[in-house]
């Protein structure tokens, strides 16, 4: 029997509250990143860890977000990160060969190839482009058009 080659393990965060394609397509081409059996492995951030970035907390709780992410056919598994945000602790939790980013995290992306620099650790860190449609592939975009859909049906 042949033995299946083994992939490689492609590191994937965000908050994914309100899940949607942008979500999706990210998700996917993250995947897509590692190559032929690459496994997605995606880091949830915590409740206190969105209301720090993001300066609101989450409309959806931290491990129903996780659940919703790793039933996705694409992600192989889903964590909750750590509130101290520490990248060391899951890069050595996940041991990813790849990690993806989003295409707005471009600091991120500075202090992350900074730290694989300092502590020498080869990692492979790509960006993903943004899915271009104009429609609804932002959290803050399906807020907005849920309050002026609610407006627009009171008054």
């Amino acid at each position: 029997m042949a033995e299946e080659k083994k992939g490689k393990v492609v590191l994937a965060s965000g908050a994914f509250d309100l899940l949607h394609y942008g979500h999706v397509y990210y998700l996917t081409e993250a995947k897509k990143a590692g190559g032929e059996n690459a496994k997605l492995v995606v880091i949830v951030a915590k409740d206190k860890t969105v209301e720090k970035l993001k300066g609101n907390k989450p409309i959806i709780p931290e491990d129903q977000r996780r659940a919703v992410v790793e039933s996705l056919k694409v992600v192989d598994e889903a964590i909750l990160g750590y509130e101290d945000m520490d990248m060391l602790r899951v890069i050595e939790k996940v041991k990813p060969d790849i990690i993806a980013l989003g295409y707005d995290e471009e600091r991120i992306e500075r202090d992350l190839k900074k730290l694989l620099e300092e502590k020498k650790i080869n990692i492979k860190v790509v960006r993903i482009n943004q899915f271009t449609e104009k429609d609804l592939v932002s959290s803050s975009k399906i807020k907005r058009k849920i309050i002026e859909n609610y407006h627009a049906n009171v008054t």
